[in-house]
């Protein structure tokens, strides 16, 4: 167990990864205006749209858009989703400053949300890893259900840590964690970064965790005991859990930085900016926000 790191990496997907669960189509320009907020409020780190199929995801069909007119803010990164090569060459024109791809650690989970095994995923990103290379763009990598799948349930540790190997190998300069469906726990967290560390430096991965147990927040700090500094979130916890009704989704960022910052930790983050922005795109929704330091601080 490592000392607690001085300080963390906040990767907000709100705008992307929070905002494609909500039913309620936000327009451009609100997007836009949350991107930009973020920015001022000191996040480092955004992932602004994804290049999927608009008729699967109608939220993020104005990505191009959105990320052709947000402010650009030194030095914050500008990521976007691209399953495929397409969804590359139309982030890349948009103007991002890297792309992320996403696979499974569980195979009916893979088949049902994108229609291939995992071997078949993978096998798609190579093109597009090549393209990326060649134009000197980062990819991130996502790991989904790597403590628990809605249809398999429990997931050997040891295919998480292949599919992270093989992620690492085809380019992938880091691989975001998740915990899908927020069924897992601090100890199972340790345990699983205990394995993927035998052989993977804990500087090449992050944690992406969904509250919809209430763990989040003791997962996250379970982690950065085991030296992760960087952590996934979403402003206002944007985003809902489609595998379990009524419940919660990302773990809130305002949550998640105001943990941080009892702790000692730096984030760069101003939290009240923050909120203020969380609870601005909440209006959009006609929702709370889930954020519990957002209620108490209201």
């Amino acid at each position: 167990m490592n000392a607690l790191p001085e300080q963390v990496t906040i990767v907000e997907v709100g705008p992307r990864d929070g905002l494609q669960n909500e039913t309620r189509i936000i327009s451009c320009d609100k997007k836009v205006a949350l991107i930009d907020a973020l920015a001022l409020a000191g996040v480092t780190y955004i992932e602004a749209g994804s290049f999927v199929n608009p008729r699967w995801v109608p939220q993020m069909a104005d990505s191009a858009q959105v990320i052709e007119n947000i402010k650009r803010y030194s030095p914050v990164t500008y990521s976007a989703l691209t399953p495929n090569m397409h969804g590359f060459e139309r982030a890349l024109a948009a103007g991002v400053n890297e792309v992320a791809v996403f696979a499974a650690a569980s195979e009916e989970f893979s088949q049902k949300n994108i229609n291939c095994s995992i071997d078949e995923s993978l096998q798609r990103f190579e093109p597009l890893m090549s393209a990326a290379a060649a134009e000197k763009i980062p990819v991130r990598g996502y790991v989904s259900c790597v403590l628990g799948c809605p249809y398999e349930g429990s997931i050997a540790i040891d295919r998480v840590v292949s599919v992270c190997h093989r992620l690492l190998a085809m380019g992938c300069r880091e691989i975001s964690l998740g915990d899908t469906i927020g069924t897992g726990t601090p100890g199972k967290v340790q345990q699983l970064l205990t394995a993927l560390t035998q052989n993977i430096p804990i500087e090449k991965l992050a944690v992406h965790f969904h509250d919809t147990y209430g763990q989040a927040l003791a997962n996250i700090f379970a982690a950065l005991q085991m030296g992760i500094s960087t952590i996934d979130s979403a402003v206002a916890g944007l985003g809902g859990c489609p595998y379990a009704r009524g419940a919660s989704g990302n773990v809130a960022t305002e949550d998640v930085v105001y943990m941080l910052n009892g702790l000692g930790i730096s984030t760069g983050i101003d939290l009240l900016k923050l909120v203020d922005a969380g609870r601005t795109i909440c209006t959009e929704l006609a929702r709370e926000p889930a954020s519990k330091v957002s209620l108490a601080l209201s």
